[in-house]
């Protein structure tokens, strides 16, 4: 049996007509840029999030980017960030000449240990940006504690998090809307995914809004007038006509995403030699993907891969090994939990058209390579 880690070619041929309506609407339109599709899209964002402001963008790093510029992410800023996490959360802030200030994880959850983030703060720190990975947000009621304590702004990097929710204040609260922004990727593989590229920057304060809107197209609020130097960073139409259609269907795709995590967790529980993701209290988990912590891990890999089954490493390289981030004066060590991640999380296949044969299959061959 041959088990693809991502395959977006199942959920169009369940949703065809749909999609080929939406995009065709579009071309016979010749509004490719900020068409109708795009305002719609956002107000439909807005609804299921709860948030009362979005600005869709051409990507989630340019998101990142772009609200880390509005916050004053830059020009020598410190911003407390994660180490175990994608590139875009760190070069965002480098790219505007600011310094990130790494942070360790948690061991459980992935995301970044507050009470690490606490003790890094300096007279220098700006900001937070925590990072929502793989199926839970960070622990925001303890970031926005050390925010307000030390009269910081807040980040949220939500490029994964699309569907998940934290207590905070005594009710559920969207990923991405507890701090000043949140952001949201599209890219395909993502729980909500396109057809391409695509981000979106949510906010519940109209002054951060208003700028993040005129930020993405060159920092005008009229055209030929232009109050910042922004950028070129606007969500394609075609992009969000494709979204619109998937948004529609979002429960559906998050529980059977969830029907897969169950699967998984059953069959693998109890094998020697992994460790399944932990569920901190207060959250409601979206599967965006399927990490367990493996012994063996590399030889665990290629097993699968024999099998013809898919799977991915998140992350393969903590960023403050990586070279570009040389300059900031790290080395191995400094960052142990992230280290050890580094070396042992493996991303399973997890994508809502998985059948449970499939996802039975992966785990039986987990089990054979650790009774070999």
């Amino acid at each position: 049996m041959k088990v693809p880690f991502y395959d977006a070619t199942r959920e169009y041929n369940i949703y065809k007509n749909e999609f080929d309506k939406a995009i065709a609407g579009v071309i016979a339109s010749g509004a490719f840029i900020l068409g109708k599709q795009v305002q719609e899209f956002e107000e439909a964002v807005c609804k299921y999030t709860g948030a009362k402001y979005a600005v869709g963008v051409a990507n989630g790093s340019d998101a990142l980017v772009i609200a880390s510029d509005i916050l004053g992410y830059k020009n020598g800023a410190e911003v407390l960030t994660p180490v175990f996490t994608f590139f875009a959360s760190t070069s965002c802030i480098a790219r505007l000449n600011g310094q990130p200030a790494f942070c360790d994880v948690d061991e459980d959850t992935f995301c970044m240990d507050m009470k690490d983030a606490g003790n890094r703060i300096t007279g220098k720190t700006k900001g937070i940006l925590p990072v929502h990975l793989f199926l839970q947000t960070a622990d925001m009621n303890a970031c926005m504690e050390l925010a307000q304590k030390h009269h910081l702004t807040v980040l949220e990097d939500a490029a994964e998090a699309f569907g998940m929710r934290i207590m905070y204040n005594g009710e559920y609260k969207h990923s991405g809307l507890i701090g000043d922004f949140g952001v949201f990727s599209f890219f395909p593989t993502k729980t909500l995914g396109g057809y391409g590229d695509g981000g979106m920057i949510v906010t519940n304060n109209e002054e951060l809004y208003q700028k993040a809107k005129s930020y993405r197209t060159h920092g005008s609020s009229k055209k030929y007038h232009h109050d910042y130097i922004g950028y070129n960073s606007r969500l394609d139409t075609l992009q969000a006509a494709v979204l619109n259609v998937k948004l529609s269907h979002i429960d559906i795709a998050i529980q059977k995403r969830a029907d897969h995590a169950s699967h998984y967790c059953e069959m693998l529980k109890g094998v020697s030699g992994i460790k399944l993701p932990v569920i901190k209290n207060g959250n409601k988990e979206a599967n965006y993907v399927f990490c367990i912590q493996s012994e063996k891990r590399d030889a665990l890999e290629k097993y699968l891969q024999s099998k013809e089954i898919g799977t991915s490493i998140y992350y393969p390289i903590p960023l403050h090994l990586q070279k570009c981030f040389e300059y900031l004066g790290y080395k191995k060590g400094d960052f142990p939990t992230a280290e050890k991640l580094c070396e042992t999380v493996l991303a399973l296949p997890m994508f809502p058209e998985l059948t449970e044969d499939e996802v039975s299959f992966v785990c039986e061959s987990i089990k054979e390579f650790y009774q070999r």
